[in-house]
């Protein structure tokens, strides 16, 4: 197995180890962000299977990718700016590369979703169980690259990060999708 496959499977697994491989090396830089971008594909990708119409939902999966991975990049830098700012723990140094490593393959089960598409029926369940799990590898995401002794913290400003990652994805999809009147 390569080293990429293996931090793919480990970041999935949650293995901290991991986490703190990737995010000491910073040759896996190019590997967090590829991980980033094939799983805002998948998203995009998956989410054509969410309602199965014909034409639109071919050409809505730019529009889908764009989306996952602005609210990606949005809840990352949320994360940096919370956890490294607002809520940090004695030991807390924020590295912005070291976080968006161990960030970006906090996104590996996002990759999954590229299902969906074969799956429809599934799809929407496949969605909310790659939500939660990437909830989850962020969480260890961050608890690792802040240096945090409390998961509750890791906890609390993963949360926080993504409501308000959610509105700014809400309201620049509102901002840029047409008038139906």
């Amino acid at each position: 197995m390569t080293a990429f496959a293996h931090r793919l499977l480990g970041a999935a697994a949650l293995d901290v180890e991991t986490y703190e491989e990737v995010e000491a090396d910073r040759g896996a830089t190019i590997q967090a962000l590829a991980v980033v971008v094939v799983s805002s594909l998948a998203t995009g990708v998956g989410a054509s299977g969410l309602g199965r119409t014909a034409g639109a939902a071919t050409a809505n999966i730019f529009l889908f990718s764009i989306a996952a991975l602005l609210g990606w990049a949005a809840w990352a830098l949320l994360i940096m700016q919370i956890g490294g700012r607002l809520l940090p723990e004695p030991d807390t140094r924020v590295d912005v590369t070291e976080l968006l490593r161990t960030l970006g393959f906090a996104a590996a089960p996002g990759m999954l979703r590229i299902f969906a598409v074969f799956l429809p029926s599934l799809a929407l369940p496949l969605f909310g169980f790659t939500s939660a799990w990437m909830m989850v590898t962020m969480v260890v995401a961050v608890r690792q690259a802040l240096d945090y002794r409390s998961t509750m913290r890791a906890i609390g400003v993963c949360v926080i990060g993504w409501l308000l990652a959610v509105v700014l994805v809400v309201a620049l999809g509102l901002w840029i999708t047409p008038s139906l009147t």
